[in-house]
């Protein structure tokens, strides 16, 4: 993976840092036997995923790969095969 950037862009970090978030409100309430903040926890984890998908779609996201360079890719590939 060393020649993407998988992860590194806006909408994965924001979705992550909600999700992370979450995680610690709802582990904090949960060793505090508060069910409300538990779930308030949990829902937050559910936005961060849901922030992370909706940021994704708006263009924050890692753009998918054209044809052009799949293409060229294989021709690459193939090139350093035949050596």
């Amino acid at each position: 993976m060393a020649g993407s950037a998988h992860g590194h862009t806006l909408a994965a970090w924001t979705g992550v840092t909600i999700s992370f978030i979450g995680f610690c409100v709802a582990s904090v309430f949960m060793v505090a036997a508060n069910v409300p903040g538990f779930w308030a926890g949990a829902a937050l984890i559910l936005l961060g995923a849901v922030v992370g998908g909706v940021m994704k779609m708006m263009g924050l996201g890692t753009p998918k790969e054209s044809e052009a360079s799949i293409a060229a890719r294989a021709r690459a590939a193939a090139a350093v095969q035949a050596r």
